[in-house]
């Protein structure tokens, strides 16, 4: 028997040991040793996660334990979720829930069949209970964010397709200029505006644009000077 702990937050903004430590604490308070945790920091809307991924590859003998803090960490949609669910049942490995009682009972060891027939029953209604909940949840944020979004949209702050600006691009430009004239290298020059990389590049582009066109403009005026 091998026994997997799993924890999920949505961001990296957001920390693991919370999660980690309730399970590490349940583990002791139960005298079980945990075989390995797993822990991802992305979106629970699919299941497409490099630690959930590798722990399902080997979670699959009859006996193997995973256990979750809360129901969603494992997933917030709940047909996806669910369906994790039944593959694991299907394979004989418990799936272990912190916040749902029931699911902490090892059913096989009930010696009457009934009352271990009515503890599953009651076990799945609450799972599908706290995976609507779960989902909800998820669509709940996913229309703030989108409202939240269009509001920006409405008063004109969401510029730049829809990024917000890092920083003013003048404030940009006399900074790179000093990088043009080999005053700062680019790396320092990004330090120094506290850029990411993406963002200082995504400048540099429209910097560049930007000098293109004025390079035209003045080969254009020479042009018609000399013609003059």
């Amino acid at each position: 028997m091998s026994i997997y702990g799993y924890h999920r937050t949505s961001t990296t903004d957001q920390h693991l040991d919370r999660g980690i430590a309730a399970i590490n604490e349940y583990c002791k308070n139960n005298n079980l040793e945990l075989t390995e945790m797993f822990t991802d920091q992305q979106t629970g809307k699919n299941f497409d996660r490099p630690d959930y991924k590798a722990m399902k590859r080997i979670a699959k003998n009859i006996d193997d334990i995973i256990i979750l803090s809360e129901l969603d960490r494992l997933g917030r949609n709940k047909h996806d979720t669910l369906k994790e669910l039944q593959h694991f049942n299907n394979l004989g490995v418990r799936v272990m829930i912190l916040e749902i009682p029931t699911t902490l009972v090892d059913y096989s060891k009930m010696g009457n069949d009934m009352a271990s027939m009515i503890m599953q029953t009651i076990n799945n209604m609450l799972i599908e209970m706290y995976a609507t909940f779960a989902h909800a949840e998820m669509q709940k944020r996913e229309k703030r964010q989108r409202e939240g979004i269009q509001a920006k949209k409405d008063r004109g702050e969401w510029g730049d397709y829809g990024r917000p600006k890092a920083i003013d691009y003048n404030v940009f430009k006399e900074a790179y200029s000093k990088v043009v004239l080999g005053e700062l290298k680019p790396f320092e020059c990004m330090r120094q505006l506290n850029m990411t990389k993406p963002t200082f590049y995504r400048y540099r582009g429209r910097y560049q644009q930007e000098q293109k066109i004025l390079n035209k403009q003045s080969i254009h005026l020479l042009s018609c000077e000399a013609q003059a």
